[in-house]
């Protein structure tokens, strides 16, 4: 139909509306319109008709009515859109959306906010005996709601000096926990009680080393920083750096085999139990900083992405979003300095008044036995998770268990479906987000591969735009005016989310350059403002968004973001490397991109494949250790001096077509290893274990 047709319909369509006063052809007309033009236009037109309804239905003659309600059904396209067979998803989702954001508005008009902290307590009074958090592993323990509040109590009383003191000397507002997941009651006991102290935490990735441990302790303007004496070779690595930045040290433990680092269990065992007054975190308002998350992004090092106290409580109450209830039992393995663990998981369960079962470390084959054995009725996940729960043996019980609901993000759609089928129909709630970003999307429809879906009016709540993008400069491309250029239906995009009012962009602690740097401007009309995700996405006719790659200088690897600005500085220390270039490249059958090396050798010296795996086992984690290695002549750069990473990306570990020297990561010899065409065509085959 062309724009005069649609026009005159339009014409036609709204003298229906405003002529008639019966709901159902109303309810004809609008659908017809939204079929033609759009959502947008659609509800534009429609709010037009409804305000020039008194003026314009008191001259119109009734034959006037039957001739559109005629041509309107007579233009009718023979089929309707895509999208409306989920209208009935759409609308109760939409509710959903309403009620929710209601309430929270409610909460966030008080004048003294009621922190996670402060539901923790409340909860903690009404139903001390309730078992909030349970420990499984070697050191199983669990604790009550009223232990953990008192435990917590004293953990404030305790830390409470040491923070007055250096407060009066520093003026800085952080502490940092760096723990291990055996520690993990220990740990969160700190945290709450210095959340009772009105102190913001950085909780930090306890495989860090060296000068990115350093990087990250600092970058979170931590004053004191908890650690656990299991990670005291970690701690001394780098214990004058933090000293000569007046940064604190204790052990959670009654002795410190470390010079210059106290301990802290004697303090907290003589610490009273005495409820901390809500008066002393008097200060904290809604957009005061509650945590620090170390993200990736798409740039550089680790950046402490700000949670407020205001979006820890909307991220909170994700769960309850899910149709979580105080009764369930929620199972969690992923690490607590990741934000679904700690925020959502944890913190959620706190929120909700729901049990918490914390994995120190995922185990496919413990994984259900623990499900079994405490009841469990919600699993936490990202993708990884549960293909590796997909790929060990069947056994005969595997639908045997109480889960009914997983809640995560970045499930392949060959997992989803073979995950329902072998472990019985649990309702998959796939969301989208990120630490930093201002805005998510979540599957509520439950279609299978899609990390989110959208519809008209979500949009315009949550205005967002995917657009064509430069994939060496993870940038929008601009069309002569300047501003973005979208892309159609099912065509993969960068994706851009509108910073407003009520959806900003928080950014990192630090300087505002690394956050200004997440920002676009002028992308549909000048002057608005948009975060950029580095997220590439396609969003389908009928409303579905897949994903499809994250751009610039992160990968993401076995659930975690891979900086490789971080592995570069790691690969820079070996001797015999000149120059270095990280990059993430698929593998067959894997979720995310895992890490590859293209290295130029410094002169005189020759590859040293078994030196080159301890050094890097030394300093990263496991996650972020490169798997494959490429030797070149030299390493190509772009106009402005960057190092080229995408033809090099397409390229991957492909032995047909590349013909430098290709070295793979081989754990079991300890060493890097000659890359043959017989182990690259197991590791496709996915007999090589990675």
């Amino acid at each position: 139909m062309g724009i005069g047709q649609k026009l005159a319909f339009v014409l036609l369509l709204l003298l229906l509306l405003v002529g008639l006063r019966k709901s159902l052809w109303t309810a004809a007309a609008g659908l017809a319109l939204r079929w033609l033009l759009g959502d947008t236009m659609c509800f534009v037109l429609l709010s037009l008709a409804v305000l020039a309804k008194p003026w314009i239905s008191s001259w119109m003659p009734h034959w006037l009515n039957l001739v559109a309600a005629a041509l309107t059904l007579t233009l009718l396209p023979p089929r309707p859109p895509p999208g409306l067979r989920w209208l009935h998803k759409d609308v109760a989702y939409l509710f959903k959306i309403v009620v929710f954001g209601l309430k929270v508005r409610r909460q966030l008009k008080q004048q003294t906010p009621e922190t996670f902290v402060d539901i923790f307590v409340r909860q903690a009074r009404a139903r001390p005996d309730k078992v909030v958090l349970v420990c499984t592993g070697p050191e199983a323990c669990s604790i009550t709601a009223g232990e953990l509040d008192t435990r917590s109590c004293q953990a404030a009383w305790a830390l409470k000096p040491e923070l007055d003191g250096i407060t009066s000397q520093q003026g800085r507002e952080t502490a940092a926990l760096l723990v291990l997941p055996s520690k993990t009651i220990a740990a969160l006991s700190l945290l709450l009680g210095l959340a009772k102290l009105g102190c913001p935490v950085a909780w930090i990735n306890p495989n860090g080393r060296g000068m990115p441990l350093v990087h990250t302790v600092v970058s979170s303007g931590a004053r004191v920083l908890v650690v656990d004496p299991d990670l005291q070779e970690s701690l001394e690595e780098v214990l004058p750096k933090l000293l000569a930045e007046n940064i604190r040290c204790f052990y959670i433990g009654h002795s410190s085999p470390t010079p210059g680092v106290e301990a802290l269990g004697a303090a907290l065992d003589a610490a009273p139990s005495d409820p901390v007054p809500a008066s002393i975190r008097g200060t904290v308002q809604w957009k005061s900083p509650a945590l620090f998350i170390f993200t990736s992004g798409t740039t550089g090092l680790p950046k402490p992405a700000i949670l407020s106290h205001e979006r820890v409580l909307q991220m909170t109450k994700m769960l309850s979003f899910c149709e979580a209830k105080a009764d369930d039992v929620i199972y969690c393995v992923l690490p607590l300095y990741h934000t679904m663990g700690l925020v959502l998981g944890v913190l959620g369960s706190l929120e909700l008044g729901a049990t918490c079962v914390l994995a120190p470390k995922f185990s496919a084959s413990r994984f259900w036995a623990d499900c079994r054995q405490h009841g469990v009725t919600i699993i936490l996940y990202v993708g990884e998770v549960l293909r590796y729960l997909c790929n060990i043996t069947q056994q005969s019980d595997d639908k045997t268990h109480t889960v009914r609901l997983a809640v995560g993000n970045g499930l392949r759609s060959d997992v989803w479906e073979t995950f329902q089928q072998r472990f019985g129909p649990v309702r998959i709630w796939e969301v989208y987000g990120s630490t930093e970003g201002n805005m998510g999307f979540a599957n509520y429809a439950g279609r299978c591969g899609a990390v989110g879906k959208t519809n008209c009016i979500l949009r315009m709540l949550f205005p967002f735009e995917l657009v064509q993008f430069d994939v060496d400069t993870a940038q929008p491309v601009r069309d002569k005016r300047g501003f973005c250029i979208p892309v159609g239906p099912g065509e993969a995009g960068l994706l851009l989310t509108q910073v407003q009012k009520h959806h900003p962009f928080l950014g990192y602690r630090g300087p505002r350059e690394q956050s200004k740097r997440k920002l676009v401007s002028d992308v549909r009309r000048l002057g608005d403002l948009y975060f950029n995700t580095g997220d590439v996405l396609a969003l389908d006719e009928e409303g579905f968004f897949y994903f499809r790659d994250r751009l610039g200088d992160t990968f993401r690897w076995k659930g975690e973001n891979v900086s490789t600005r971080e592995v570069e500085g790691v690969l820079s220390l070996v001797d015999f490397l000149q120059d270095v270039n990280v990059y993430g490249v698929p593998v067959p059958g894997c979720e995310g991109k895992m890490g590859m090396a293209s290295v130029k050798l410094a002169p005189g010296q020759s590859f040293n494949g078994q030196k080159l795996f301890h050094h890097l086992c030394s300093w990263l984690p496991a996650y972020a250790i490169p798997h494959f290695i490429r030797v070149q002549d030299s390493l190509e750069i772009t106009g402005t001096f960057k190092l080229v990473k995408s033809q090099l990306a397409r390229e991957g570990f492909d032995v047909g077509i590349i013909t430098d020297p290709l070295y793979i990561l081989d754990n079991k010899a300890q060493t890097f290893q000659t890359l043959t065409p017989d182990v690259y065509q197991s590791v496709c085959e996915g007999t090589w274990k990675l």
